[in-house]
């Protein structure tokens, strides 16, 4: 298997792209082969004629060189979806970092998502964490019983992780007219939210605010 700091071994291989098109007990289905670029990264475009109905399917790439392989999820939404935004860092954890030795969780955290999940919206997690970090991270999430949703990591080590959450937030909204309801985070990402239009009633902070923010934001300690 490949480590986080392998990625440039990965470089002009074959990868083989499978997908579960009827979980959650179907067969995979071969879609097609694409070579790494120098980052040991591939991308790939569905093709209209075979395009996925809304929900969400198991996709694994395969290494053809070696049979190594990557799992991953491609979620299919309707235009229009709500959904609820977590940031990871700084938030759920009771210290900095998630990246310790199974850091304590925040306490209510688990059952705030739950609330929303249970409202009927989508669940969303970003983090400005690469995403050579998903597998902890998403591991450390089922760990502790938060509720299923989508993770987004940063592509590789960026500079200005809070742009990247932006940006990738705004995409959502302004390309797939998804809406956002309500944002947590940390102090930190009060920018990213008020950045794209989110209103104060929609953003809590978690933990401690200042005087500035105080206009900008909700302070919450996670308990509802």
């Amino acid at each position: 298997m490949y480590g986080p700091l392998d990625m440039v071994t990965l470089t002009g291989e074959k990868v083989d792209i499978h997908i579960m098109t009827q979980p959650p007990s179907g067969e995979w289905v071969y879609f097609d082969t694409e070579v790494t670029n120098s980052s040991g990264r591939v991308s790939y475009t569905i093709p209209e004629q075979r395009r996925l109905g809304i929900g969400v399917y198991p996709v694994k790439m395969v290494v053809r060189g070696d049979h190594t392989y990557a799992d991953s999820y491609i979620t299919v939404l309707p235009r229009g979806t709500e959904f609820v935004v977590f940031s990871i860092d700084g938030s759920f954890a009771a210290s900095v970092s998630i990246m310790g030795s199974d850091p304590k969780v925040r306490a209510g955290a688990v059952d705030v998502v739950r609330h929303w999940q249970e409202l009927g919206y989508l669940i969303i997690y970003v983090t400005g964490r690469p995403d050579m970090q998903k597998q902890r991270v998403v591991a450390w999430l089922a760990q502790h019983n938060f509720p299923h949703g989508i993770v987004s990591f940063c592509d590789g080590l960026v500079h200005d992780p809070l742009r990247h959450k932006a940006n990738f937030l705004k995409s959502l909204v302004t390309d797939l007219d998804m809406k956002i309801h309500a944002a947590y985070g940390s102090t930190k990402d009060v920018s990213v939210y008020t950045s794209i239009n989110l209103s104060p009633p929609q953003i809590y902070i978690v933990g401690r605010s200042t005087k500035k923010l105080q206009n900008q934001c909700q302070v919450r300690s996670f308990l509802l």
